[in-house]
């Protein structure tokens, strides 16, 4: 067991005073879960979800081998997460991917053995988009070089913020105005338009700040921490006293939903967002008011 706590940067993914809550019957459910996800090169983020949420069931299980579980045992602990924990519709999907995971990549166990077991029907929720003029002032209250920057190239290229902190150097091709985003969600390269206005920015930034393998490095060095590029954001949305509760997420959003209003096509902006699926690209035409905004509401006409 020891050799698995000190997997992945001596960290066990569920961390280890959780994991001594989960009796040892069940230590190698989880051992095997976390080294099958390791070998199918599953993202960090996707290894310590699964492991999380699966831990939970073997929390509750105590002393019962979670491999002897039936479907309906699986069905009523679902249940519980419904009605007793109040779980919303997508931590229950998040968990239920995680123990399908276990059963069927881990046991092997065929796919009806999940058949019984119905999935909530998640809520069809917009994306929120911060409108041209408060991301002007968001970053007219911005001081810092630095997060400016950071800001500027989360809504001019529509990133990710786990891709913003992900940006090196040599991803920046100032002469072809391109840059490289490598290892994006997915696992999904792909090539996003240098903003003209963030050249001169990033120019400055590189003689003052000098970075050396990461475009945006930390306080000592290395990766600069997605926590602290929301933090700038949050401060930024205070500061220039923008009402809306809305995440660093919002400036992706709002990227994609001005470049639709602006007219840009939907392939174009499915491949820069670096979707897979057209369908999740069409949603910004639910938030845009490129057509929206030429309807006249009769209320006008009394």
């Amino acid at each position: 067991m020891r050799l698995f706590l000190n997997q992945q940067n001596n960290q066990s993914p569920v961390g280890k005073t959780a994991l001594c809550q989960i009796h040892p019957v069940n230590h190698t459910a989880l051992k095997r879960m976390h080294e099958l996800l390791l070998l199918k090169a599953y993202s960090p983020n996707t290894i310590k979800t699964y492991c999380n949420e699966f831990a939970q069931l073997l929390y509750l299980l105590k002393n019962n081998p979670v491999d002897s579980l039936t479907p309906q045992r699986l069905r009523s602990y679902f249940l519980f997460c419904v009605k007793t924990l109040n779980l919303s519709e997508n931590i229950i999907h998040s968990r239920m991917n995680a123990v399908k995971f276990y059963f069927e990549q881990v046991l092997g166990h065929e796919k009806m053995f999940f058949e019984e077991i119905p999935r909530p029907k998640k809520k069809s929720l917009l994306p929120k988009v911060i409108s041209k003029g408060d991301i002007a002032k968001i970053l007219d209250h911005t001081d810092n070089l630095k997060h400016i920057l950071m800001l500027k190239l989360c809504y001019g290229m529509g990133l990710r913020v786990s891709e913003i902190v992900n940006l090196k150097i040599k991803d920046i091709d100032s002469k072809r105005m391109l840059v490289h985003i490598q290892g994006a969600k997915g696992k999904k390269d792909r090539y996003v338009t240098l903003p003209e206005s963030a050249l001169s920015d990033l120019r400055n930034y590189y003689k003052l700040y000098r970075p050396k393998d990461y475009l945006f490095e930390g306080q000592y060095g290395g990766q600069y921490a997605v926590r602290s590029v929301q933090a700038v954001f949050r401060n930024a949305m205070q500061k220039a006293k923008v009402n809306k509760s809305v995440g660093i997420h919002g400036l992706r959003h709002s990227y994609a939903t001005h470049l639709l209003e602006s007219g840009t096509d939907m392939i174009f902006i499915q491949k820069l967002l670096g979707h897979r699926d057209i369908k999740t690209t069409e949603i910004y035409a639910k938030v845009s008011n490129r057509h929206l905004q030429n309807v006249k509401s009769p209320l006008d006409d009394l």
